[in-house]
């Protein structure tokens, strides 16, 4: 007997809907279309039942679509705009989902922006795709019995995260599979460059929101073995012999227009300790080692040009902190950014035996080039608590800035290679035994402009990162599942 799909789709009026509507009809699996609308359009619009809902994203909306749901498969099309189906696309995804046993599949597809038609590939979901904005595609079939499954597990009522709290209880018995093959087209209205969607999930407006994918992942997290309870492990800061108390370590490459600032930020620091400053230059061909030269009369710089030609950011900071001349604390300077006062180290360094962890994070200002705040301003990571801050980690995209580390540890672990994702590696690495010192006040200011290098990323360069991160994550998972089995 054929499989047969029970669709759920968001409505909002049905001109909108009608193309979609249409769409699914046209399959020979779809058994039933149920349109999911913020208030009661009567029972029937072009032969499809309403369901009344506060919102797509609800627990109180994905249980009725568990209610609703007795065919074999269950799709949920997320986005009110207009779907078109590839030729034979349910039968494909139905097919995969089949032979591969997998609780939800979801695929590759087409955006329209504007007038254009662009390819939209997604990534492989695994362990630790744990970020509640993974990107799915607007189009997810679920196998019912793990749908209902997992329905039945939910013991707590989200307004935000029931969706989420869905894909993540469904992962706990079956595998989320992608399906690399485009077949459909969603229309696309969020146009924004990458650079400027990442700071969604810190934009206090979302602070609400993000309390609830915190939830959500950390019940997720005791289900699945890898939460960890605050418990640390003490920080000797008596045992280590340095010259200087700290470092402040700027890697930099081809940043003329900035990295004077930078430099003088830091050189302008007032301490009631000895510090220097080490720039590691990975042979800037823009003229931005001139520009440090100009600062050479300063003893407290330390101006480094590696002998190895294969260092990411990683690697250039694994030099400078294994320099002899490093102190006893490691502060990230980024080449383009500057300290938002001269007390910022002064700051830093207290909070590490004020609060006695091995790293440190400090808050944060955006700003444009001129240094003048730009939306969404204030980024202090309030969703880092002392209790549950390294169990949230594993979920969000960083951890914050200024970040510092006390260099032994730092020195024991190193920093992956990398120029993306190594800090964030280093703060799921840290957090797993130590804990984390925050300051929630500006001490730095993040300045964005066109060279930042997460500024425009094609669709390619954001897979690669998005797929590294998750990796990262995966490791720190098993690592954390491990550390509890013992």
């Amino acid at each position: 007997m054929k499989m047969k799909i029970n669709c759920f789709i968001s409505f909002q009026n049905s001109s909108q809907s009608k193309e979609t509507i249409t769409n699914l009809k046209g399959s020979s699996l779809v058994n039933k279309i149920f349109l999911l609308a913020d208030n009661d359009h009567g029972d029937i619009i072009n032969g499809c039942q309403t369901i009344p809902v506060d919102s797509l994203h609800s627990t109180a909306t994905i249980k009725k679509i568990a209610e609703m749901a007795d065919s074999d498969y269950t799709l949920i099309y997320t986005k009110p705009a207009e779907l078109r189906l590839g030729m034979f696309a349910l039968d494909r995804m139905a097919q995969v989902i089949a032979d591969s046993g997998a609780g939800l599949v979801y695929a590759d597809h087409y955006q329209v922006v504007g007038d254009e038609k662009k390819n939209n590939p997604l990534i492989a979901y695994q362990k630790g795709s744990l970020r509640d904005d993974f990107n799915f595609g607007s189009l997810l079939l679920y196998k019912s019995l793990d749908l209902k499954m997992a329905v039945s597990k939910m013991d707590r009522e989200y307004k935000f995260a029931g969706i989420y709290d869905l894909r993540l209880k469904v992962s706990q018995e079956a595998d989320l599979v992608h399906i690399n093959e485009y077949l459909y087209t969603e229309i696309e209205y969020d146009t924004r460059k990458s650079g400027e969607k990442i700071f969604d999930y810190v934009d206090p407006k979302n602070r609400e929101v993000q309390r609830e994918m915190e939830l959500a992942c950390t019940d997720h997290l005791k289900k699945t073995g890898a939460y960890l309870t605050p418990d640390f492990k003490n920080v000797e800061f008596g045992k280590s012999d340095f010259e200087y108390e700290a470092s402040v370590i700027i890697p930099v490459r081809n940043r003329i227009r900035t990295i004077g600032d930078a430099i003088k930020s830091a050189l302008e620091q007032k301490t009631s300790f000895k510090f220097n400053i080490i720039v590691i230059d990975n042979y800037s061909t823009d003229g931005t080692t001139q520009e440090i030269r100009k600062f050479a009369s300063d003893s407290r710089l330390v101006h480094i040009i590696p002998d190895n030609k294969e260092l990411g950011i990683g690697g250039c900071w694994n030099l400078g902190v294994h320099h002899p001349k490093c102190g006893k604390f490691a502060v990230q300077l980024d080449s383009d950014d500057v300290y938002a006062h001269e007390k910022t180290l002064q700051k830093i360094v207290d909070a590490f035996y004020e609060q006695n962890c091995a790293m440190v994070v400090g808050t944060y200002m955006l700003t444009g080039f001129d240094m003048k705040m730009i939306p969404p301003g204030i980024i202090d990571h309030k969703e880092w608590t002392p209790d549950n801050g390294r169990n949230n980690a594993i979920r969000i995209n960083g951890l914050g800035a200024p970040r510092a580390f006390y260099t032994p540890i730092l020195r024991n672990i190193k920093v992956p290679n990398t120029s993306y994702g190594e800090d964030y590696a280093l703060g799921l690495y840290f957090s797993r035994e130590y804990q984390i010192g925050r300051i929630y006040e500006v001490l730095y200011l993040c300045r964005r402009w066109d060279d930042n290098s997460d500024a425009s990323l094609d669709i390619v360069r954001l897979n690669a990162h998005n797929t590294y991160k998750d990796r990262i994550r995966t490791w720190e998972l098993e690592a954390r599942i491990a550390l509890n089995r013992k």
